[in-house]
């Protein structure tokens, strides 16, 4: 019979990791929350058009990357490869458009890719998220941005870099697309197939390329930075402004285009030196005409999406937290009338918020000493025939205990006084 193990791509999240991946949720939620975003959680699967609206029919994800499926009634679902496009489905459907905007929500969630699997890269991978939906002011995009690097900087990721650009707005970028479309026709026989498929459909694209000669045309492309109107430049401009009044350095990417086709104006990444090739930590940046891609009224919307594996590779090594026993309670004897006593000492513990644990493995007083020291218990109880001892760990000390309430009484006493 072969091991059984995990799917490909995917991982398991083991006790001494999740303490980790906790950290990075407590860090998200009081500084998100602080901020006025409130938490949202969307199914992990959707109508496969929600994605095939708005992510894009050009793009890898939809071409190559989701996990698609038929159900039993006959609908087309996909398990989500991002979450964005979810929540603005969500703001819709149940009427967030009356609410005061914008609309600030922060999500935890798991995503699904069929990728390429490497460290870093998963096919089921998690992420903390933010969307303010609702405005178009440029201070909702530096927020947006700030609030990010903020939660970098409480989990200490290393090596970070702030990647900056802008799309423009879609009337923008439609004359944008015709001149690079012309430079990449000129220079096709360069071009890597993928790309070459892609000049009508997606040309940004190409700025993504890995492809050696797509890379060396890309360098003599024309920018979209270059060709923004007055509007978007303008916005664009306070965006950078209050970034710098904020004290937050970044880089200009003129070439920077993200991986989805719903984004316009503002887009951002930022990066982590300690990751390598696959440098990209979390990002997002502005979709005023997604909600309209799902049916929706004109809706414009920021946000950004930061992977929890990405941000754990990328951060400084912290110690696991031990969990903490104040409590373990030991059966001396083989009676049902001491493992019941034991079992009611530890309940009532624990409902007086105490952290205990009872022994549950059947072994010899002796070793229930080494497991009470192995969980770095503060007291040990002894549940005998004659009654409760209860025992300090750090002084040695062992008295008797009059009752369970009387036992939990003293180990509550010694945890104040620590």
């Amino acid at each position: 019979m072969s091991t059984l193990q995990a799917p490909r791509g995917t991982f398991d999240v083991l006790p001494e990791q999740s303490a980790l991946r906790l950290a990075v949720e407590v860090a998200a939620r009081r500084i998100l929350e602080a901020a006025g975003y409130r938490r949202i959680e969307t199914p992990a699967f959707e109508d496969t058009d929600v994605f095939r609206r708005t992510v894009g029919e050009s793009t890898d994800i939809v071409q190559k990357e989701m996990y698609t499926f038929v159900d039993g009634g006959g609908r087309s679902l996909t398990l989500r490869p991002e979450i964005t496009a979810p929540i603005v489905r969500a703001y819709h459907e149940h009427g967030m458009h009356k609410l005061a905007q914008p609309v600030k929500l922060w999500y935890l969630s798991s995503c699904f890719r069929y990728e390429r699997a490497q460290a870093g890269r998963y096919r089921q991978f998690w992420q903390i998220g933010a969307e303010a939906i609702g405005s178009d002011d440029p201070a909702v995009d530096a927020e947006s941005i700030l609030l990010l690097a903020a939660i970098l900087d409480e989990l200490g990721v290393r090596g970070v870099r702030l990647r900056l650009s802008s799309l423009g707005t879609p009337a923008s970028r439609t004359r944008y697309r015709e001149l690079l479309q012309a430079h990449l026709r000129a220079n096709e026989d360069r071009l890597s197939a993928d790309v070459r498929d892609r000049i009508d459909l997606n040309p940004l694209r190409a700025f993504d390329a890995d492809h050696p000669g797509t890379r060396e045309v890309m360098r003599s492309a024309p920018l979209l930075l270059d060709h923004l109107d007055a509007d978007d430049a303008e916005h664009f401009a306070t965006v950078r402004a209050l970034l710098g009044a904020g004290g937050l350095e970044y880089e200009i990417d003129a070439t920077l285009v993200r991986g989805l086709d719903y984004y316009t104006r503002t887009v951002f990444e930022f990066t982590s030196d300690a990751l390598g090739s696959q440098s990209g930590v979390g990002g997002g940046g502005r979709y005023d005409g997604l909600a309209e891609q799902l049916g929706a009224g004109h809706t414009p919307g920021m946000g950004w999406a930061a992977g929890i594996e990405r941000i754990l590779l990328a951060a400084e090594e912290r110690p696991v937290p031990e969990p903490v026993c104040d409590l373990y309670v030991a059966v001396a004897g083989d009676g049902e009338a001491e493992r019941t006593a034991a079992f009611l000492l530890a309940a009532e513990a624990r409902r007086a918020g105490v952290p205990a644990q009872l022994e549950l493995a059947g072994r010899s007083v002796k070793g229930q000493f080494k497991q009470a020291a192995r969980l770095r218990a503060r007291y040990v109880a002894i549940v005998g025939p004659t009654g409760i001892e209860l025992k300090d760990m750090e002084s040695g000390e062992q008295t008797p205990a009059e009752s369970p309430s009387a036992a939990v009484a003293t180990v509550l006493r010694g945890r104040f006084a620590a």
